[in-house]
């Protein structure tokens, strides 16, 4: 026979039978050996209840701090609330019980939080891939070829790691997306497959202005050889670009092929040049004696003068090709002066023009007196309207005499 032992939370009786009080009575949770220390037994269902109260002080724990979602924390509570009902253990099982109770709407609680952060996420999410469709059709209508790829690309990679929406939403705006890169993508291959053809044909036809190029290299005819280059340039631009890989060595033999005339006509027109110089010499004599006209006073003698220059100007030869520009401005500058001054001695002299300002100027005498005496007849009126008007057409037709005159002298 075992000696009874005592617990707040139950017994050992005589017969070595574990009992548990609770709110509906005793109850038997265990029995012990028969002549073995009581108070083992009470330790043993004691220990028992500790490790459901760790349990239940867990579970408490881990949905305070978030770290249990809504769903495995009402599965863990489901559990242990399993393992408390009818547990074999000595303490209050319905203070345990009660705790577990507490937390139901702590779990709904934060399955409403959750629920409210998913549906913030998904409208964030359905407002950044709404975005991201909306580009990727932008860049589907545009010609953005090597860009867009790398930008669609990217857009691709951002729209995995958004949240899924609902199935519907997802689905549309996916449709959408996939739809543009598609596009795009068909677009650009057939862009690039043209380019292709472009380039290689460009190729073909730079490679027959090479062989031209070539061919005029030695010419020694440079006036008409450096046009045909000029053409053959204008030519090249037209073709468009060939391949990458060959486009800059097709170039280098094109330029080769001017480069190797240019220099050959460059040194031919600095030989020239050279042989040149004493004719720059003469034409700058030339010149001292034509600027000696300036300023012209008789233009008869001017230009009779500059007609005799003109032809040993013309006699002297060419001159270096840096010199011919300063040399030709300078007389040019003298040949000016001497026709200005002939058109205006040819102006002095115009019958017609003398006969001109001789009518004008007895239209306006007449005039004016025709005015003097219409004025004195209003001033005698006393209509000081008239007056005034006939004031200002007598001081405008005075002008007028004076410059005609004025003019009429030039030709006298």
């Amino acid at each position: 026979m075992t000696t009874p032992a005592e617990h707040p939370w139950g017994r050992v009786d005589d017969e070595g039978n574990v009992h548990l009080r609770t709110a509906d009575g005793e109850r038997i949770i265990g029995q012990w050996a028969a002549g073995s220390d009581p108070t083992e037994a009470l330790a043993f269902y004691e220990r028992r209840f500790g490790a459901l109260e760790t349990e239940v002080e867990l579970l408490e724990k881990r949905l305070e701090s978030g770290a249990l979602s809504p769903a495995d924390a009402v599965k863990a509570l489901d559990k242990a609330r399993e393992n408390i009902t009818g547990a074999a253990a000595l303490g209050d099982l319905g203070a345990l019980e009660a705790r577990l109770t507490a937390l139901a709407p702590q779990i709904e609680q934060a399955r409403e939080a959750k629920k409210a952060a998913r549906e913030a996420e998904q409208a964030v999410a359905e407002q950044r891939k709404t975005e991201i469709v909306a580009e990727a059709e932008k860049i589907a209508a545009g010609t953005e070829y090597r860009k867009g790829a790398d930008r669609l690309s990217a857009l691709l990679d951002e729209w995995k790691a958004l949240p899924r929406l609902s199935r519907s939403a997802d689905d549309a705006l996916w449709k959408r997306f996939s739809g543009s890169r598609t596009s795009f993508m068909r677009a650009r291959k057939a862009f690039f497959a043209e380019q292709d053809t472009q380039r290689a044909a460009a190729k073909k036809i730079k490679e027959k202005l090479i062989v031209e190029a070539e061919a005029l290299s030695g010419s020694t005819d440079f006036g008409a050889t450096a046009a045909a280059y000029r053409d053959l340039m204008s030519r090249w631009k037209a073709a468009g670009s060939a391949p990458r890989n060959v486009e800059d060595k097709l170039w280098k033999r094109f330029r080769a092929a001017q480069d190797a005339f240019f220099e050959a006509r460059d040194a031919a027109n600095a030989a020239l040049d050279k042989e040149f110089e004493g004719n720059a010499v003469v034409k700058e004599q030339i010149l001292v004696e034509a600027e000696a006209l300036l300023p012209v006073s008789d233009a008869d003698a001017a230009r009779k003068a500059l007609n005799d220059i003109a032809d040993r100007w013309e006699a002297a030869g060419k001159v270096p090709r840096a010199r011919i520009s300063e040399l030709e401005g300078r007389l040019r500058k003298v040949e000016e002066a001497v026709r200005a001054a002939g058109e205006r001695q040819w102006q002095r002299t115009d019958p017609e023009k003398s006969a001109r300002a001789d009518d004008m100027i007895g239209k306006l005498q007449r005039a004016i007196t025709e005015t003097e005496e219409s004025l004195a007849a209003a001033e005698a009126a006393g209509d000081q309207r008239k007056v005034k008007d006939l004031t200002a057409k007598l001081e405008s037709n005075r002008a007028f005499l004076d410059m005609a005159q004025k003019a009429q002298a030039d030709f006298s």
